[in-house]
């Protein structure tokens, strides 16, 4: 008899613990740049990475409806409003124009670069594990990051998708602070609303 065979959803085993799930989430999301022929891993790349693989992160919006309609939007990325995102770099002022990757262009190369939005966020989510005393981020320290800049384009997809981004932020924050207790003692979880 063959063991089931895992889904997308799965999480990982629990003795994996938060490192390779941080270290899933960045490959991941290089992943999609590559594939979406962006020169940059940005936010939305994160924070799509991140939905899909950590389900204490899916936990933190509060209801399927909410991750379903963020997947939504992280999907259309690649078509519709998308397009624009890959003639241009996510940063601080205005976007600097790249030129959209030509069909086969760069296959195979790694996607090397990271925004800065991207790598405040990745940063972000190191200093907040490191404040509970924890060696590695949970992927809700990244996505308390990724909140935390609402005019990045993880901003940008979370209130398109009506959620707002500082209270996803402060609700993540949260739940990691549960779940760094002894026995993930969820009850001090805030019941905000978005």
């Amino acid at each position: 008899m063959h063991p089931p065979v895992p889904s997308r959803s799965t999480p990982p085993p629990a003795s994996a613990g938060p490192a390779p799930l941080l270290a899933t989430v960045v490959g991941a999301a290089r992943r999609r740049a590559r594939r979406d022929g962006d020169r940059q891993v940005d936010t939305a790349h994160l924070l799509h990475a991140l939905v899909e693989s950590d389900p204490e992160t899916r936990a933190a919006f509060d209801g399927e409806q909410r991750v379903t309609r963020v997947l939504g939007y992280l999907v259309q990325r690649s078509i519709g409003y998308g397009l624009r995102w890959q003639r241009s770099a996510e940063g601080d002022g205005a976007p600097s124009p790249l030129p959209a990757a030509r069909a086969g262009e760069g296959a195979g190369r790694r996607t090397a670069r990271w925004s800065p939005a991207a790598a405040a966020a990745l940063e972000e989510a190191l200093r907040r594990a490191a404040a509970r005393g924890e060696e590695h981020p949970r992927g809700l320290d990244l996505l308390a990051g990724l909140a935390a800049d609402p005019t990045s384009r993880a901003g940008e997809v979370l209130r398109h998708a009506g959620i707002d981004p500082p209270v996803l932020g402060a609700r993540a924050l949260a739940l990691a602070a549960a779940l760094a207790l002894p026995e993930g003692d969820i009850r001090s979880l805030p019941d905000a609303r978005f």
